[in-house]
């Protein structure tokens, strides 16, 4: 007997959001229209929409900007994190020492140390990629050390009796009971790699042909250009949606047949 669709979990994790998207898509509409709201105060879900179709080509060259240096930064926070958290688990006196720096970063705002990382660094892609880099790398570090520390006592046991050597646990047992964990610090990363790269080119204010997605809202913002700011946030949103359901199928293929987390 077949399932009926609106029963399918794969097909409701699609249109249960698309249908309160749409809802609250045209709430915002009719009110906008009903209390005739200024375009310069809240543009109607329509305006942003023609927006993006008139300003697309020089908003989405600005988006390819942002996402190269989402990319980059979220490329160095991986491979940073899984160096250091591979380092913090070889000793508790390592962990115990370096690991409240990582913190720092975490609690450091990057709007504070993004001037002084411009400064100090002459190319403005570099710089603004370490900013984005600091932003994103914790998670990848503490889910990585969480995961790596979360062995089933039992295995463990089990490895050590059999005369396992490090590298032999580490490979065969740690890794593999890191996976779930580490999956679940890109998809914070990847997003988090976008909002510092978007926060790190409002800091900097770089502008021209070369600029990303903050410029443009910026300068829509000083010409009360209000649809191509919200056109310009939409694709933001859009794009840490993407990032992060990107990553939650890379988890999917990974896990899938073999993790209770991914199965269906």
């Amino acid at each position: 007997m077949k399932t009926p669709l609106i029963q399918n979990p794969k097909v409701m994790k699609i249109v249960a959001p698309a249908l309160v998207g749409l809802f609250l898509l045209v709430t915002w509409q009719v009110l906008c229209m009903a209390f005739k709201v200024p375009i310069y105060l809240v543009p109607k879900p329509t305006d942003v929409a023609t927006t993006l179709w008139t300003d697309g080509p020089s908003l989405l060259g600005a988006l390819a900007v942002t996402l190269k240096i989402t990319f980059l930064a979220f490329g160095m926070a991986v491979v940073l994190g899984v160096i250091a958290a591979f380092l913090f688990v070889q000793s508790r006196v390592i962990e115990t020492s370096l690991f409240p720096y990582a913190i720092l970063l975490q609690v450091t705002p990057v709007v504070a140390i993004a001037p002084l990382i411009i400064i100090w660094v002459k190319d403005p892609t570099i710089a603004l990629v370490f900013c984005a880099t600091l932003v994103a790398l914790f998670p990848i570090i503490s889910n990585t050390v969480l995961g790596l520390r979360s062995v089933n006592p039992g295995l463990l046991n089990l490895f050590r009796l059999n005369g396992a050597t490090r590298w032999q646990t580490l490979v065969r047992l740690r890794i593999p009971s890191a996976l779930p964990y580490f999956f679940g610090g890109l998809r914070i990363s990847s997003g988090l790699a976008l909002i510092g790269a978007v926060v790190a080119e409002f800091v900097a204010g770089t502008g021209g042909t070369g600029a990303g997605l903050a410029y443009q809202i910026m300068q829509a913002g000083f010409q009360i250009n209000i649809p191509r700011l919200f056109a310009a946030l939409v694709l933001i949103s859009l794009t840490g949606i993407l990032l992060f359901s990107l990553m939650a199928w890379l988890a999917r293929i990974s896990l899938a047949h073999w993790h209770e987390s991914e199965m269906a």
